[in-house]
């Protein structure tokens, strides 16, 4: 094994780790705030992977350029499903809000199972085997473009909530619902602006996503699974964790394909993440409770 071929698959994992943090920001962002747990995130990831596919299929738009249309249409939605339902469950037994998002999530992805059957859908992109040399490193260019895209996000995302009169109001309803209210501030249209973010960054991720996988139902159970490990990797509802974790997890991921099958890739991701809870349960950036 070169020391060449190893840093290669290090970048490799580094550019796919940012799409996982971005993926697993919209979980980190929903649960840190709203505190209710979005077992239906990997649903929606692959939502988007498949309309980023129709609207290359019918338009030949760009999945990269797809995902800003598809970010406002999810962070519409999640607007909206927040203020028309899962609000009158934030209140209530954790239980009812894990029941509510896993119906959620077998809609979501028993529908798309009806109107695109159970084969994968895959979108001709012309740079889809391009590469670059940087040195002696090979660097695919389909990751290159996700990874930034997914940076560029994230980072207006956390700008958001750290220059914005919104995202500080946001950020006091996240510290503490009940003083926020007495002080004035609408807590449901927050709530509902948050739930909304959450799904604007997993409909960016998976519009981007389709460049590198190909759309198909079964993902989905994988993806949640997987933005839930880089969440509790990175420390419940840390932003910074969630970025951190996913390049953490994308490296062991890329790693572990050069000694066993890519099949099993996930096996390194649950080492990681049993390492991370036996030596720092509260995560890498979370909070001790």
């Amino acid at each position: 094994m070169s020391l060449t071929l190893s840093a290669s698959v290090i970048v490799q994992g580094v550019l796919t780790g940012l799409v996982y943090g971005l993926m697993a920001l919209g979980l980190s962002v929903i649960f840190g705030i709203v505190r209710v747990v979005n077992f239906a995130h990997g649903e929606f990831a692959v939502l988007a992977m498949y309309i980023a596919y129709l609207l290359f299929f019918w338009l030949k738009l760009d999945p990269f350029l797809a995902a800003l249309p598809i970010a406002a249409l999810f962070f519409g939605v999640g607007y909206l499903l927040q203020r028309a339902l899962i609000n009158s469950f934030v209140a209530r037994a954790e239980h009812d809000q894990f029941i509510l998002m896993v119906g959620l999530a077998i809609v979501l992805v028993n529908g798309c199972l009806m109107i695109f059957g159970p084969e994968a859908r895959h979108a001709e992109l012309s740079y889809s085997l391009d590469s670059w040399l940087a040195g002696p490193l090979i660097i695919d260019a389909v990751r290159v473009y996700a990874a930034i895209g997914s940076l560029v996000v994230a980072l207006m995302l956390l700008a958001f909530f750290r220059l914005t009169d919104t995202g500080t109001a946001i950020r006091a309803c996240a510290d503490n619902r009940l003083a926020a209210a007495i002080v004035g501030l609408d807590t449901r249209r927050l709530y509902a602006l948050t739930f909304g973010l959450g799904l604007a960054c997993v409909g960016a991720a998976g519009a981007m996503q389709t460049a590198i996988i190909d759309p198909n139902p079964s993902l989905a159970p994988g993806m949640t699974l997987l933005a839930f490990t880089v969440v509790i990797v990175g420390g419940l509802g840390s932003l910074i964790g969630a970025l951190f974790a996913g390049i953490l997890i994308g490296v062991a991921e890329a790693l572990s394909s050069l000694v066993m099958a890519p099949s099993m890739k996930s096996l390194a991701s649950f080492a990681v993440l049993v390492l991370v809870l036996v030596l720092r349960p509260q995560g890498l950036f979370g909070k001790g409770g």
